[in-house]
């Protein structure tokens, strides 16, 4: 195997990787999305609805602390007592979950 073909393989690997991580990340955001929503006391489309707002929420910046801030503030506004460590160990636990699934 030549030096560029690995180079190919290795961009080709890294894409595959990239892809997977991100499908695992919105799919974690959309289970976070549907947990929250039951917490709000949302159901059926309005509950699908926020799950997808709630993924769509990540695109803001890199990392969590935009869906964090974006379901933390939704609580509040419903006078919820969660707090966002409730939602850092909700998303831990479906991280988990959907690690789990992927392999």
């Amino acid at each position: 195997m030549s030096m560029n073909d690995r180079e190919k393989a290795f961009e080709a690997k890294f894409a595959h990787d990239e892809e997977k991580r991100f499908r695992a990340v919105a799919r974690r955001n959309k289970l976070l999305g549907y947990w929250a929503a039951e917490k709000l006391g949302l159901s059926g489309d309005a509950a699908e609805s926020y799950a997808k707002d709630v993924v769509v929420a990540d695109f803001v910046e890199a990392g969590d602390e935009d869906v964090i801030r974006k379901v933390l503030a939704d609580f509040q506004a419903k006078g919820l007592d969660l707090t966002d460590r409730h939602i850092r160990l909700e998303i831990e636990s479906l991280s988990a979950k959907v690690l789990a699934e992927l392999e």
